[in-house]
């Protein structure tokens, strides 16, 4: 009988300990959700909010304000499809990828210039093309672009060209460089122990939701961050294609 008791016991025990254990780790994902957020929000009100000028905007101008709204807005959406039944409608379009570039770098000087940083764009070749969310790419670019003008030094410079069947987004600076592998700053920013890999963990998990990826190159001084996506011939995806839409 005792024995029939003590089993009960440590039954009932191991069940409220992976009760309790569930529940942790579903609030550690949701604090991770809330960090992502916010992170996203502060970026994009303050690269908005210094490119807000006196006068008439230039077309360029109001391209990257949309753009930082945009980064905004896909922040809240995420947070509110973590919740239950609250599904967030993704649009996929063709995208000009030098185009997205001019656009995030635009949004970005005015914080370059307030932290004595120089901002370059470079693009090489033809004309590329990714089948995409604009947002999200803009919240990947954003980050690269944000991360170099936080940590690197002097001129940071934008690049981008197609390489066969990828697109090639490089972002160099000649700060003390990456002190590790994107992956392993990511894993630390999820776990709380490191500030600067919560950008690049949202900027890896957009590549790879893309069918791309975000690693670090190696260079003899400074940082270089490249992102790959497939481009859109790469996917059979035609110019001119109409927008898709896909909820998850």
């Amino acid at each position: 009988m005792l024995m029939a008791v003590a089993g009960v016991g440590w039954f009932l025990a191991v069940v409220v300990g992976l009760f309790v254990l569930g529940l942790r780790r579903r609030l550690a994902e949701r604090m991770e959700l809330v960090a992502r957020a916010s992170h996203e929000l502060r970026g994009s009100i303050t690269a908005a909010r210094l490119g807000v000028r006196p006068g008439e905007p230039s077309a360029a101008r109001l391209r990257a304000l949309d753009l930082e709204l945009g980064r905004a807005s896909a922040a809240v959406e995420d947070l509110i499809g973590s919740c239950p039944g609250r599904p967030v409608a993704r649009e996929l379009e063709l995208l000009d990828v030098a185009q997205l570039l001019a656009d995030s770098v635009e949004a970005w000087r005015p914080v370059a210039d307030e932290e004595g940083a120089v901002l370059k764009l470079g693009w090489s070749g033809e004309s590329a093309f990714v089948l995409g969310d604009r947002y999200r790419l803009a919240q990947a670019t954003g980050n690269l672009i944000a991360n170099a003008i936080e940590h690197g030094e002097g001129e940071i410079q934008v690049l981008g060209r197609l390489d066969g069947l990828s697109v090639r987004v490089e972002v160099v600076d000649c700060g003390p460089g990456v002190p590790a592998a994107v992956s392993a700053l990511a894993s630390e920013a999820r776990g709380g122990k490191g500030r600067r890999g919560r950008g690049l963990a949202i900027a890896s998990a957009i590549a790879r939701d893309h069918g791309g990826r975000l690693a670090a190159a190696p260079r003899e001084r400074g940082g270089r961050l490249v992102l790959e996506l497939p481009a859109a011939r790469a996917q059979g995806v035609a110019a001119g294609s109409p927008l898709v839409t896909n909820t998850r």
